[in-house]
């Protein structure tokens, strides 16, 4: 299906489960979605590929792919090969080392770039506070103020135009957000969510983003069609 609306929306879409869903919501609102993928030097190019399937299969008018190194800088397991990536959970408060330093701010300064050139009043970003690893960068709180700071920062914004951030799935659970999605069309079968899958795209079955998604899909009473990697899979 081809997206038709003369409205654009720029979506975030890593390849993920959530973003996915998040670019299925913007399609179903009459939105004309534009898919915006990273290569910033994370662990693994498998999202990436993800990305490109999710985005032709929900009808995205264009797909891009912007190159950033946020490796250069590491501080997270998913930009530093020489951090493991925790999997074992995270203690109630703590912010795991999977957590990208300033990730959600360069990601979303980037959507509101090509938003600007789109003339595009809405952005969907699939930040989730209630199924999450605890990351700074995805509580509503952030996002509200970095709204009002595109608001501010923009040629758009200060001729007036009504810039919107859109959260859909921000106080989801994820059994919820996968419910959400198959009623939409999402095959997730298409989507990769862990931090260390293979280069074939096949996941870990034991990091955070691996079990979350494992009992989503088992908490929505769905079978789970993500590919495992058999030594690890258990």
């Amino acid at each position: 299906m081809t997206a038709t609306s003369s409205q654009p929306a720029v979506v975030l879409l890593s390849g993920g489960l959530d973003s996915a869903t998040c670019l299925a919501i913007a399609r179903d609102q009459g939105l004309a979605p534009y898919a915006l993928s990273f290569d910033y030097g994370q662990r693994h190019a498998a999202e990436l590929a993800a990305a490109a399937r999710v985005a032709a299969a929900l009808g995205a008018v264009e797909h891009r792919v912007a190159r950033i190194d946020l490796a250069a800088f590491g501080g997270s397991a998913l930009t530093d090969a020489r951090i493991a990536v925790p999997v074992g959970g995270v203690a109630e408060g703590e912010i795991p080392v999977t957590y990208v330093p300033a990730r959600n701010t360069i990601l979303l300064s980037y959507a509101l770039a090509w938003a600007e050139v789109l003339k595009a009043d809405h952005i969907f970003i699939g930040v989730n506070a209630v199924d999450y690893s605890g990351y700074p960068d995805c509580r509503p709180e952030y996002i509200a103020a970095f709204q009002a700071m595109a608001r501010l920062a923009t040629k758009v914004g200060v001729e007036g135009s009504p810039l919107t951030i859109h959260t859909p799935l921000l106080r989801m659970s994820k059994a919820g957000i996968i419910q959400a999605g198959t009623r939409l069309g999402v095959d997730y079968g298409l989507t990769v969510s862990c931090y260390q899958a293979d280069d074939d795209g096949r996941a870990c079955g034991i990091c955070d983003a691996c079990r979350l998604r494992r009992a989503g899909f088992e908490s929505a009473g769905m079978p789970d069609p993500t590919r495992y990697r058999q030594t690890d899979q258990g």
